[in-house]
């Protein structure tokens, strides 16, 4: 009862604040809706880009990965702050000199409406069928664990499943489609302060549990002696060949994968779209790269600790749930399970939002209806949003079926599967950027060949290449070189007419800020000195 009331409390407090924050705001125009009247601070890009990366799929998700693999699993969360320090330097200057609001609409200036409307339906196929299914499915399995929900429908964890599902749909569509963009960046940025506090407390709590459980009684520092001298090999980042993401990988498709999570991803990018200014943008874009380098406490270390407190008594998928419950007290459990789902709710409204302006701008107004009224696209993106919401609630329990394909946790699954889209779309979109000759037609061809080559040997042939077999992300790397290939090819025999040049919108102040290289390098050196650090664990 106490968790219940602490969870209440916490999520009202939320939705009260956010409330007050906009109540005022317009939202009948597609700027107010979509792009928060293009006025966020840097604290609040920065917050609200991490909250919407960070929810149950990367909680449950990787610290699921690093109770079946050890620390390895870290690179999805140190590797992406190589890939926002470019978004920072190279893809954001781009983004705001062009006042685009979709990431398609800038691939519609650079080839044509084509191109634009074909990223526009993939980036939409890629939110309800790899995204927002897994956002819901992983926040259900954490919310019946933390709170028990099985035992109110005689233990059926199927019905509480579904049950779940729709739960949180529901409530996170509320705050996308009648909020707009700027409701969903607030209540990220007060989420995000909770989910600070809550997720590093986790380790702290889950290192004194295996102190006093396994180490003797000591606590803390019986906990992290227990981790040094007992399989220390699981704190070593280093992954050998035959492991879950080998070292190697790190330097191919891991590097593809995140960049184009973090700089090409419509739910990700669109916070910084409503950047007050670029140089705003970039301190919140670079905030964000440094924070990504704490995410190991979090979202990995809470699972090696699970699987030296559990062995194999639970599932990887049910280690960060099932740690959580065992080292929580009841007040703090309900604290906690609200700032998660405040997590479940950031990432599941971000990408709502998202999916209704790429419908809205591209789609609609692009295809449909050309003269529509900036009313009428929010009123037609709103509609959109409960489209989809509904689709990803029927999507999501169908999780299940594919985890029992053999693929090595939930968090593995959904990048598989991501590679399908992320990989054309990001060479396009970096082909667009630095090859100013690449054509509609080659970008088209790339599209259709890398989407082709990924459900052929990606996912039917599984991850083999006429036969070769070999890790997905250095198949998702030869995708990525081959479609690259393709359109440079293309360039060269049939070129542009003329070279693109990209115009200044006026839009927003795209004065750099100047600290924004000396930062980006830093966290750059960080993540050095970081590997070589814990390469020696277990050596």
């Amino acid at each position: 009862m106490i968790q219940l009331i602490a969870f209440l409390i916490f999520t009202g407090l939320v939705g009260f604040f956010s409330w007050r924050a906009t109540r005022r705001d317009s939202h009948n125009t597609t700027t107010g809706y979509f792009l928060a009247g293009r006025s966020l601070p840097w604290i609040v890009v920065g917050g609200s880009l991490l909250l919407t990366n960070l929810s149950t799929e990367q909680l449950v998700g990787l610290n699921g990965g690093a109770f079946a693999n050890g620390m390895q699993v870290m690179a999805w969360e140190v590797w992406s702050s190589i890939a926002i320090v470019l978004m920072a330097l190279v893809f954001l200057p781009r983004y705001l000199k062009g006042g685009v609001a979709t990431v398609s609409l800038f691939l519609e200036r650079r080839y044509s409406k084509t191109v634009g409307a074909t990223v526009s339906i993939l980036l939409l196929l890629s939110l309800l069928t790899n995204l927002l299914p897994f956002v819901l499915y992983s926040g259900a399995l954490f919310m019946i664990k933390v709170f028990g929900l099985a035992q109110f429908f005689g233990g059926n964890e199927s019905s509480a499943l579904w049950f779940t599902v729709i739960a949180l749909g529901v409530v996170g569509s509320i705050y996308a489609i009648f909020g707009g963009l700027k409701a969903v960046a607030i209540s990220d940025t007060l989420n995000g302060l909770g989910l600070l506090i809550g997720g590093l407390l986790i380790p702290i709590l889950g290192l004194i549990a295996l102190g006093n459980e396994l180490g003797g009684g000591g606590g803390f520092g019986a906990g992290i002696s227990y981790l040094l001298q007992n399989h220390p090999e699981r704190l070593s980042p280093i992954g050998k060949e035959n492991e879950n993401i080998p070292f190697s990988t790190l330097f191919t498709g891991m590097l593809l994968i995140t960049t184009y999570y973090w700089c090409t991803n419509q739910a990700i990018v669109q916070r910084t779209f409503a950047s007050k200014s670029l140089a705003e943008g970039q301190k919140g874009v670079l905030f964000a790269a440094g924070m990504k380098l704490l995410g190991p406490l979090y979202l990995v270390l809470p699972g090696i600790i699970a699987w030296h407190i559990f062995g194999e008594k639970i599932e990887a998928d049910d280690s960060y749930g099932a740690l959580v419950d065992k080292v929580l007290p009841a007040p703090l459990l309900g604290f906690f399970a609200a700032v998660i789902f405040g997590a479940i709710l950031s990432s599941f409204n971000s990408s709502l939002n998202s999916a209704a302006t790429l419908f809205s701008i591209d789609i609609y107004k692009g295809v449909i209806n050309k003269t529509a009224s900036d009313k009428q696209m929010v009123q037609v993106g709103k509609m959109f949003g409960i489209l989809i919401a509904i689709g990803a609630i029927c999507l999501a329990p169908m999780i299940d079926v594919l985890k029992a394909r053999g693929f090595d946790g939930l968090f593995d699954l959904m990048k598989n599967l991501a590679a399908l889209y992320n990989i054309p779309l990001l060479a396009v979109v970096l082909m667009g950027i630095f090859h100013k000759k690449v054509t509609s037609s080659g970008a088209m061809t790339a599209i259709i060949t890398g989407f082709s080559f990924w459900a052929v040997f990606g996912l039917w042939k599984e991850n083999h290449l006429f036969g070769w077999e070999m890790h997905w992300l250095h198949l998702a790397a030869i995708n990525f070189v081959l479609i690259s290939l393709i359109m440079i090819f293309m360039a060269a025999i049939n070129p542009r007419e003329k070279a693109y040049e990209q115009t200044y919108t006026n839009d927003v102040d795209i004065t750099p800020w100047k600290g924004a290289k000396a930062c980006g390098a830093i966290i750059l050196v960080l993540i050095a000195l970081m590997y070589w650090a814990m390469s020696f664990f277990g050596a």
